[in-house]
């Protein structure tokens, strides 16, 4: 199963590295990633493979909220094919 990972908070070092190593130790590989600024927000879009995963998707979804209030930012975690969905033209 894919997921879609969202990452939006002010701009800080370490929310690349953090979230990726988060990622890595539960075996959830980042397939794409895609990050920019925008007037001085951090903006970031993860799709990440989780047939590996060592956690059901819910509980990512939990530790990531969790980890996401350590960092001071918000992450937000959705299926691939709601996402396709919701984002249909």
């Amino acid at each position: 199963m894919n997921a879609i990972i969202t990452v939006v908070g002010s701009d800080k070092v370490g929310i690349i590295a953090k979230v990726s190593e988060f990622l890595a130790q539960h075996s959830v590989n980042i397939a794409d990633i895609t990050q920019t600024i925008l007037s001085g927000n951090f903006v970031m879009m993860m799709m990440v493979d989780l047939s590996k995963a060592d956690v059901a998707v819910d509980q990512l979804r939990t530790d990531l909220t969790k980890k996401a209030e350590e960092m001071g930012v918000e992450i937000n975690v959705m299926a691939e094919k709601v996402f396709s969905a919701m984002h249909r033209v």
